[in-house]
């Protein structure tokens, strides 16, 4: 009997430890998300962290994603998606305009005063990702979600109002079509990833910068800089993002792991990245006018606006020396910001 009572005991703790063995219980898989920000700041705070704790409630453990903030795994943020391709971080949060020409078609939404909610654009960003980039542009990497941020505008030492007011500043800009208005208002570009932002206006490398609201508190650009230029109506520019997974590891995960990560990825997510992060800009002015900094608000855009068209008029012609129809991208992404994407909620 005694014989008999054991061997009931040895089979069940075998029967649980089998389960453990096949991962019911343990955790499965761990992915390394990689990104240039720091932890506290409104991107991995209110976007990245939210997402990547709703994995790992819903895969109950088996999912876990360990968070590199401020390029911990090394390398410079122009790198990082180079980094998913490679293996060397599971999952990167990036700018796509960090690799300048790399993805052209993204940069529709890059146009200045080309966007003026971040819902709709990221919404319309995800469908035309879908339809024109997923296979083409980035193929051979996963991608989980595509966005932009609200509103870009200047900060800067001196007030800036007019374009001519940006004559012989030197203004970091956020990506390659900034970099053109900058030039054509004749100021001069400075190329740096947000991080070095701080320091190149601590030790005046740089008159200004250009960034949206929401990440000037990180950055603690009200106190380095008085004076912040934003704009009613479309915004000045907007930069895009994605989320980004090395293929070989989403196809390595069981199917019922894949299919969480496909669950909170898409449209639903990107929408809620893309009105997440406009959303913190209000508390990030907040700072500024506490302060008593100078805010200028430009409601007539009118010289703004034709600045800008010879930006459109050349993309539009590289575009079509890359063999895509620059004008169509143009065409269709008002047509879905200012329809169907139009008030976009997620429903995340």
């Amino acid at each position: 009997m005694t014989t008999t009572k054991s061997i009931k005991r040895l089979l069940g703790g075998a029967a649980v430890a089998a389960v453990f063995a096949t991962g019911a219980y343990a955790q499965e898989v761990t992915l390394k998300l990689h990104q240039f920000l720091p932890a506290q700041a409104n991107v991995p705070k209110l976007v990245l962290d939210v997402w990547a704790d709703k994995i790992e409630a819903a895969s109950e453990g088996r999912i876990k994603i360990d968070r590199f903030p401020s390029m911990q795994l090394g390398g410079r943020p122009p790198e990082l998606l180079d980094q998913a391709i490679d293996g060397v971080a599971d999952i990167v949060w990036t700018v796509v305009g960090y690799t300048p020409g790399r993805f052209p078609s993204t940069e529709v939404f890059e146009l200045p005063f080309m966007v003026e909610d971040a819902r709709a654009a990221s919404c319309a960003y995800s469908k035309m990702f879908d339809e024109h980039m997923k296979d083409d542009e980035f193929k051979g990497v996963k991608i989980l979600g595509t966005w932009v941020h609200g509103p870009g505008m200047f900060h800067t030492a001196d007030p800036v109002e007019t374009p001519a007011d940006l004559q012989g500043m030197k203004i970091r800009g956020g990506s390659r079509l900034v970099n053109e208005l900058l030039t054509l208002a004749g100021a001069t570009p400075v190329g740096m990833p947000v991080p070095a932002v701080p320091e190149g206006l601590s030790k005046g490398v740089i008159d200004g910068t250009t960034i949206p609201w929401e990440v000037t508190a990180a950055l603690k650009v009200p106190e380095l800089v008085e004076n912040h230029t934003e704009f009613t109506g479309p915004a000045l520019y907007n930069l895009t993002f994605v989320l980004a997974m090395n293929e070989g590891v989403f196809n390595g995960m069981s199917a019922d792991l894949q299919k969480i990560v496909d669950d909170n990825s898409g449209l639903d997510f990107s929408i809620f990245a893309g009105g997440t992060q406009s959303d913190a800009d209000g508390p990030a002015r907040a700072i500024a006018v506490e302060m008593g900094n100078n805010i200028i608000t430009v409601s007539d855009t009118s010289e703004w606006q034709a600045l800008v068209n010879p930006i459109y008029d050349t993309w539009t012609a590289d575009m079509a020396s890359k063999g895509r129809d620059g004008q169509a991208l143009i065409d269709q992404a008002k047509a879905l910001m200012n329809g169907e994407c139009k008030g976009a909620m997620s429903k995340m």
